[in-house]
């Protein structure tokens, strides 16, 4: 198959995971950072950007920097209300966001857990939108069903390869 297909084919599996328990839940298991962390599974799949500890721990620190931060700065304020130019409010989301996220930034190169995608999980918890302690175990545990689908499907994949002729005889 293409690498451009299987790629593709690759990264939209992974997030039908996420989206279909998401559907069946009611649970917020589906969020924007996701998109790019199933990207670059499927992308770079046996490389060390794509190793659990990175994926996994980069969106871990970016949840715990984001709920940290929000919870200083601008905890009851969303980035979904409109603010006041120049109020209050939206300086103190500004700053939640830029604090987590360089927060997030030297957690990850502090830990060897470099994920670029967990600098839109900080944005995400940090500006309001996934901000509770119960939210943001939802990310991480979704991001774990993410990865864990991925190790599924390179091992499907690699059966198939393996196994592939002798089937078809």
């Amino acid at each position: 198959m293409d690498d451009r297909l299987g790629t593709t084919l690759h990264t939209g599996l992974l997030l039908s995971t996420t989206a279909v328990l998401a559907w069946l839940s009611g649970f917020p298991m589906l969020f924007p950072s996701l998109g790019p962390s199933a990207f670059v599974l499927a992308l770079f799949q046996d490389s060390d950007a794509t190793s659990p500890r990175r994926v996994i721990g980069g969106h871990a620190i970016g949840v715990v920097a984001g709920l940290a931060v929000y919870h200083l700065l601008a905890s009851g304020i969303a980035m979904t209300a409109v603010t006041e130019p120049g109020s209050l409010d939206g300086l103190r989301l500004g700053a939640s966001g830029v604090v987590a996220t360089m927060l997030t930034a030297g957690g990850m190169l502090w830990t060897e857990t470099r994920h670029p995608p967990a600098c839109a999980t900080t944005l995400i918890v940090s500006l309001g939108l996934l901000s509770t302690p119960l939210e943001g175990a939802f990310i991480v545990a979704t991001v774990v069903v993410l990865v864990v689908a991925h190790e599924l499907l390179l091992a499907t994949e690699r059966v198939g390869a393996r196994y592939g002729n002798r089937l078809r005889s």
